[in-house]
């Protein structure tokens, strides 16, 4: 039976992990930075607002590290924080949830977050065991396909690698008894990682809809009067994304092999 990841009591995300005054010390931090680059002086260059922009976002890069609060909350706060300050107005500053790019990306999330939660990347390692689960290169090449089907319809490589073959690769690493530490990480676990790194880079760029980048280029391309379907896009990149599919974990298990005794 597949176990479950143990919980890291010591995240840095955890509001217990230095007492309030870590909890002061991750709000302190990202206001003092804005507020320091909001009262230095404002180069010439730099047009009306946009210094107060650049305060704000540096703001919220800190906050998204230090996390006082949730991601989600920390982009949210800094950006009420540009219409209420009167820095952007709010047509402009929601803007960017009118591109389609962005909700791709949440549809992703959803998807991925779908997978995990119903234990569907279980049940794919548990088939990945039982069909290929002879040998390492095998497991590979099923990471490599299950990355190729769910590319064309997860546009985010993040939510695909991270949300989906994360827990199938934690899963098999840990049924062979691979964890993340300097004694067993190369029993399986890190060929089936550096696998999935070199994967997910070629299915990303095999389809139109595999990442967030790629409906941005069809829409650069289209602004100079080139214009690229999701079925021409596929064509160009399906001979070259196949092949490297088909080399990249046989030359992973030659120069990074797995290491029953390790």
């Amino acid at each position: 039976m597949l176990r479950p990841q143990p919980k890291n009591p010591s995240s840095p995300v955890s509001a217990e992990r230095g007492g309030w005054w870590w909890t002061v010390l991750r709000w302190a931090v990202p206001v003092a930075a804005g507020l320091i680059i909001y009262l230095l002086p404002q180069p010439e260059p730099v047009k009306p607002g946009g210094w107060a922009v650049l305060a704000i976002f540096v703001a919220t890069v800190l906050g998204l590290i230090a996390q006082p609060m949730p991601l989600a909350a920390v982009a949210l706060t800094g950006l009420a924080f540009t219409m209420v300050a009167g820095v952007l107005e709010p047509a402009v500053a929601l803007s960017g949830f009118a591109e389609p790019t962005i909700w791709l990306i949440v549809a992703a999330f959803f998807i991925s977050i779908a997978v995990t939660k119903t234990g569907l990347g279980r049940r794919v390692a548990l088939w990945f065991v039982a069909m290929l689960g002879k040998r390492s290169l095998g497991l590979g090449y099923g990471l490599a396909l299950t990355d190729l089907i769910l590319a064309p319809a997860t546009p985010s490589n993040t939510a695909r690698s991270g949300g989906v073959l994360y827990p199938i690769i934690t899963s098999l690493s840990e049924q062979a008894g691979s964890r993340p530490d300097g004694e067993t990480r190369r029993r399986l676990g890190a060929y089936l990682t550096a696998t999935a790194m070199g994967v997910n880079v070629i299915t990303s760029a095999m389809f139109a809809t595999a990442m967030a980048a790629n409906p941005l280029v069809q829409k650069f391309a289209g602004e100079q009067g080139v214009e690229i379907s999701w079925l021409t896009w596929t064509v160009a990149a399906l001979v070259p994304g196949l092949i490297a599919l088909a080399v990249i974990p046989a030359v992973l298990y030659k120069v990074f092999p797995p290491r029953p005794g390790s």
